[in-house]
């Protein structure tokens, strides 16, 4: 059973880093669900309870920042009021239609029609939508980022 969980979470752990590029597989809560596997596999001892309080606590924060990033590129780069609502909007439904990368397509439509809506002429509404793109590649770096990190501890308390 020890081994069974160990190998399924270093799967995880490598499925979240896959999961920060494909929008349609959720990589910081795979990463985050990878230590749960590890210390239960261990009897709870590679990792304090503090350390899997704030890496779960930072994994719900990056799945805010998924959405409200970029809309803060959106805003960064110019975007009105309904510019940034088209964004948010856009990026759940750009994934339910769209699926794996409506999240970003949605997201950008979203800014741009918005944009228009608001009376924007078409050069600063597609400037509003590059900002949300720009945004959606931080996100991006920042669920790579956190999900290398935990590959790295993963890693780490495994040898």
């Amino acid at each position: 059973m020890t081994l069974l969980l160990i190998i399924t979470g270093l799967l995880l752990a490598l499925a979240g880093i896959i999961g920060c590029i494909l929008p349609f597989i959720p990589g910081p809560p795979l990463s985050f669900l990878s230590l749960l596997l590890l210390s239960w596999a261990k009897g709870w001892q590679p990792f304090s309870v503090r350390f899997l309080i704030i890496m779960g606590l930072l994994t719900i924060l990056l799945a805010v920042l998924d959405y409200l990033v970029p809309a803060g590129g959106a805003k960064k780069y110019g975007a009105s009021r309904a510019g940034i609502w088209g964004s948010i909007l856009g990026m759940p439904l750009g994934l339910f239609f769209f699926p794996p990368w409506g999240i970003l397509i949605g997201g950008i439509v979203g800014a741009f029609l918005g944009e228009l809506l608001a009376g924007k002429e078409g050069s600063r509404a597609l400037k509003a939508s590059w900002g949300v793109f720009i945004g959606y590649i931080a996100s991006t770096a920042l669920k790579l980022a956190f999900s290398a990190i935990v590959l790295f501890f993963y890693l780490k308390e495994l040898l």
